[in-house]
């Protein structure tokens, strides 16, 4: 495939790294990242179960799988056959990040699939935002609504952006392993977005950055 597959330890996601436009085409329709959504919250599925949770046909969950699996995304979990078989995640994160060295269409690949991802977890927020008055009371005291602005460099970021994964790896067990989660969890999910607001002055562009590159 030529991704790079990061090694995980107990503390750390395992993440997958994309870097071949074909597994990026391949995981950019609607009916797959659906799938990958739901083995990701339900766990291991068969095609069946599958398309009663993101309303397609068994016959076209099965496609979607099999061409999942052929690009690395997910395996076979073991036990039936055909539409009986199960499947499940090869990894639990996915890492979507444009590198110097990546080709300019592995960079629009990854460009656009990323925002189908992002667009996909605001539609969720959205939901939660018109639904959440059906939920218990502790549940809507419970959300996480945090926003706010405040001057930092790049490698601030990245290192945030350690210290969140770390955070979410704490409990990733609770994923793979239904056992482990305390009475009353629920699969929740968190999005964290942190941005300039503007270029720092006296900063590069990406043109100059092109330039100097060469």
């Amino acid at each position: 495939m030529g991704e790079d597959i990061t090694a995980a330890t107990d503390d750390q996601l395992p993440v997958l790294e994309l870097a071949d436009v074909r597994a990026i085409r391949a995981l950019a329709h609607p009916v797959r990242l659906a799938l990958m959504e739901e083995l990701a919250v339900t766990g291991p599925l068969t095609a069946t179960e599958a398309a009663g949770l993101v309303g397609e046909s068994p016959s076209s969950c099965s496609f979607h799988l099999r061409q999942l699996a052929k690009y690395g995304f997910v395996e076979e979990a073991g036990g039936s056959a055909g539409r009986n078989r199960p499947w499940r995640l090869v990894n639990r994160a996915l890492r979507l990040r444009t590198r110097q060295e990546h080709e300019a269409e592995v960079a629009v690949g990854l460009s656009q699939l990323t925002a189908v991802l992002r667009q996909r977890a605001l539609e969720r927020l959205r939901t939660w935002w018109a639904t959440k008055g059906s939920y218990p009371t502790h549940w809507r005291a419970a959300e996480i609504a945090v926003q706010g602005i405040w001057w930092a460099t790049p490698d601030e970021l990245s290192e945030m952006e350690s210290e969140l994964v770390a955070l979410l790896a704490r409990h990733r067990k609770r994923t793979e392993d239904p056992a482990r989660r305390p009475p009353g969890a629920a699969p929740v999910e968190l999005l964290a977005f942190a941005y300039p607001l503007r270029p720092p002055t006296g900063s590069p562009t990406t043109e100059d950055e092109r330039e100097a590159a060469h």
